[in-house]
């Protein structure tokens, strides 16, 4: 008859032990976080698509919101008021496959001493100077109604990103006061920390396309917590083979002599 396996010596043994389930406590911990990002990654999209099919309110309403919860992303806003087209600023992007830019405006809103920022929407590259989209500088007062954007205080994309260049009007994240260094806004007139993406739609003469609106919320949480929890069943799987192993071997180490 074949020997027993020895086992683990009593030290080897706890200490595999204590680590395995160290490790199988950050894996259920890791697991449950996931689900508790899952519960609130559902709960932000639900708010995201009952916000953008609401009605559009007044910018009063959405700047009071703003000074009292921050929270205005994606809620409709209507905003009346004329574009300072010679502030314009770009951020790069795409349209249907297409490479170029957005085109963001202020408004200068009517009857008030603010200011906003619209996304007015998509251009190609070619049409990134105003001159080359004439039909598209709507002069004169006109009513946008968008979704409103929250401010942005840092870099969202840290060293990832690039930094805006603010000489060139060319940005890459939008920091509205970078955005209007150097707008020659009309005297007491506050820029409003956040902005506005124009609903859908073309301006004369085509451009900017509108409704460039990006809502994309990857949701993979219920991926990663599987994933978390199945590494960590099989780690209990393998602890308790383990166990019995050691324990089988020191029934042997511990049976009678013959």
């Amino acid at each position: 008859m074949p020997a027993a396996t020895p086992g683990l010596s009593p030290r080897r043994f706890w200490s595999a032990l204590l680590l395995g389930l160290v490790a199988l406590a950050v894996l259920i911990g890791l697991g449950t976080w996931q689900v508790e990002r899952l519960f609130w990654k559902e709960a932000l999209i639900e708010t995201i698509e009952r916000r953008i099919h609401g009605p559009a309110e007044d910018l009063g309403v959405i700047v009071a919101a703003e000074q009292s919860s921050g929270d205005i992303d994606y809620r409709p806003v209507r905003v009346t008021g004329t574009f300072d087209h010679a502030g314009e600023r770009y951020f790069l992007s795409t349209h249907e496959g297409e490479a170029g830019w957005n085109v963001y405006t202020p408004l200068l809103v009517a009857g008030q001493d603010l200011a906003v920022f619209v996304n007015r929407g998509f251009v190609p590259y070619a049409l990134k100077e105003p001159s080359a989209r004439p039909e598209g500088q709507i002069a004169g007062l006109v009513t946008v109604e968008g979704l409103a954007r929250n401010r942005v205080t840092d870099n969202p994309g840290g060293a990832l990103m690039p930094d805006n260049d603010v000489a060139q009007h060319i940005f890459f994240w939008r920091d509205v006061p970078a955005m209007a260094e150097g707008l020659a806004l009309p005297d007491g007139t506050r820029m409003l920390p956040f902005t506005i993406d124009a609903g859908e739609g073309a301006a004369p003469g085509g451009y900017p396309i509108g409704g460039q609106t990006v809502v994309t919320m990857p949701n993979n949480h219920l991926e990663y917590a599987l994933t978390w929890y199945g590494i960590g069943l099989g780690l209990a799987v393998l602890l308790t083979v383990m166990v019995v192993a050691q324990f089988r071997a020191k029934r042997w180490r511990d049976r009678p002599s013959p």
